[in-house]
């Protein structure tokens, strides 16, 4: 008698052809997931991995947001496959950020709320970013100006100024995020956008505006007419 195939037996093949003939339309998390962990486990029935992680973590978001060595922490997870996982969300970071610096123009789009939510929204600690513009409103660079545990970052609007004019910005957007997942700005929020204001604004520099990114949502000084 011929061996009994395992149940997940061409699963692998039915997943992939799905999502060529309508990517990941109709797919739930575990299932994308699970496609995904396909590419790391090259053997074996990955559905139940993906479903532990969706579990562990509370979200197919949160998967991608955890560090190697908590995802780690899942039976079945080997290093690998937690590299992987953290590489595919960096690289979604890296594509963003070039996705906006090639607008010919930009202050506050969504694609740069998409490339701020995708590289702070999750994280556990706080921190502090700027995005460099030249006259024209194009993305020179973005650059992370401080780090710190939550609600204790520090920034000084001096180390930003001198790093603008380093970088020979014309303006600036401020961008930070609260772990907490509120996004409605501190009285301490409010006295940096103002300090680094007040100091970009002595050497022509315009500061655009002050993103404060949550857990899936956004703050804008700008848009709420706060500056």
């Amino acid at each position: 008698m011929p061996a009994e195939r395992p149940h997940y037996h061409g699963h692998r093949k039915r997943l992939k052809e799905r999502y060529q003939a309508q990517g990941l339309s109709g797919f739930q998390d575990y299932e994308a997931l699970e496609l995904f962990l396909t590419y790391a486990i090259p053997r074996g029935d990955v559905k139940l991995l993906a479903k532990t992680l969706i579990a562990h973590f509370g979200s197919l978001k949160a998967v991608f947001d955890a560090e190697i060595a908590e995802l780690e922490t899942v039976k079945g997870v080997k290093r690998h496959t937690a590299i992987l996982l953290k590489l595919s969300k960096e690289l979604a970071g890296a594509y963003l950020k070039e996705q906006a610096r090639e607008r010919s123009q930009i202050s506050c789009t969504q694609e740069l709320y998409d490339y701020c939510l995708m590289v702070m929204g999750g994280l556990k600690d706080e921190q502090f970013r700027v995005i460099y513009l030249d006259a024209q409103n194009r993305i020179i660079d973005s650059e992370l100006i401080e780090e710190g545990i939550v609600n204790q970052a520090v920034v000084y609007p001096r180390k930003v100024i001198e790093r603008a004019l380093k970088k020979k910005a014309s303006a600036l957007i401020l961008a930070h995020n609260h772990p907490s997942g509120h996004v409605r700005p501190s009285d301490a929020d409010v006295r940096l956008t103002k300090s680094v204001q007040d100091t970009a604004r002595l050497l022509d520099i315009l500061v655009h505006d002050h993103i404060i990114i949550g857990e899936n949502r956004f703050f804008s000084f700008r848009e709420e007419g706060m500056m």
